[in-house]
């Protein structure tokens, strides 16, 4: 089904003064003494009259009203104006009671207005751009690690025809849609940077991590929404990550892990730069022949040079007044 805009009928001014005049002429020839067929004519117009103004549609910028007319879709008003369209249609809006959570909905103005299709809540489209913050998820990650993950999707209603009369409710299942797409993408990517693990699908390992590679991975998620849900008529406009963290029942031991390879990278640097010291001092010795060392005392100077700038604390010298041998 494809969405159709009336054009047109935006003279909801000029038929609401006919109406309101057509009443105060109805008024006056009651009270007046005129022939029977005018007073008959007056007395109808009366019962009957209020039906025109049920065709009289108020929409303000960024609205729209899917319209149908004894079950048939004829068409949707959009743009601000002041419409009058045929009495007896009834605007369409099943998802009218649902809210999502800072999805900024329209709410109803004219609770009472029964006669419109309203019935304590507006049935008007918002045509803008609306933010969709489901709730955290925990998700496996490739490596089967539980990870806690929210998302914002900004999202707008392109086609208000699929929206209305494709699915039940557009915005529950844009909500399930996001749920679901979040859950594909995520079990693709580690947490961390991992070996031997491929993200793109091209079979060749690559650095790609939810913490890593956040930009890439919201990306993906869009485009899975997108593909989700276009036969709603609704447009994904972005996605990103708002929240990221592992599990609480690993998140001590994840830390732990972190900490430690952490320690191991800092001694490795530690140790690197030692050695390059070390090598450095024995090449200036021997270069400017300070003084002659043998096999041994090389070892022991390196033993003693390694210990101090390796060691956590400072270096405790002890004098020694003899000699090796």
């Amino acid at each position: 089904m494809e969405e159709i805009v009336l054009k047109g009928k935006k003279n909801g001014l000029a038929v609401c003064v006919i109406l309101i005049v057509l009443y105060v002429l109805a008024v006056l020839g009651l009270t007046a003494e005129t022939n029977e067929i005018l007073s008959v004519l007056a007395m109808v117009w009366l019962c009957v009259g209020w039906i025109g103004f049920m065709g009289l549609k108020i929409l303000k910028p960024q609205e729209a009203l899917v319209l149908t007319l004894f079950g048939k879709y004829i068409g949707t008003l959009k743009g601000e104006g002041f419409y009058f369209v045929n009495p007896f249609c009834q605007s369409v809006n099943p998802a009218a009671r649902s809210s999502l959570n800072q999805s900024g909905d329209v709410k109803s103005e004219l609770p009472f207005a029964r006669g419109n299709g309203v019935e304590g809540v507006s049935k008007k489209i918002s045509l803008k751009v609306m933010t969709l913050n489901n709730a955290r998820q925990k998700i496996n990650d490739v490596l089967g690690n539980p990870v806690e993950i929210g998302i914002a999707v900004t999202w707008q209603v392109k086609d208000t025809a699929k929206a209305v009369f494709r699915v039940d409710n557009y915005k529950e299942f844009l909500s399930l849609m996001c749920d679901t797409a979040l859950r594909d993408i995520v079990r693709l990517y580690p947490y961390d940077v991992a070996p031997n693990i491929d993200t793109t699908g091209d079979g060749q390992p690559d650095d790609g991590s939810l913490r890593g590679s956040s930009t890439v991975v919201a990306e993906r998620i869009r485009q899975e929404i997108q593909k989700r849900v276009s036969e709603a008529g609704i447009e994904v406009l972005d996605a990103r990550i708002t929240y990221l963290a592992y599990a609480p029942e690993i998140a001590a031991v994840m830390l732990q892990r972190q900490q430690a390879s952490a320690i191991i990278d800092a001694r490795k640097m530690i140790v690197d730069g030692a050695v390059g010291m070390v090598e450095m001092a024995l090449d200036r010795l021997q270069k400017n022949q300070t003084v002659e060392l043998d096999d041994e005392r090389k070892a022991a100077m390196v033993s003693n040079l390694l210990v101090v700038l390796c060691g956590n604390h400072d270096a405790q010298p002890v004098v020694n007044s003899g000699s090796l041998y």
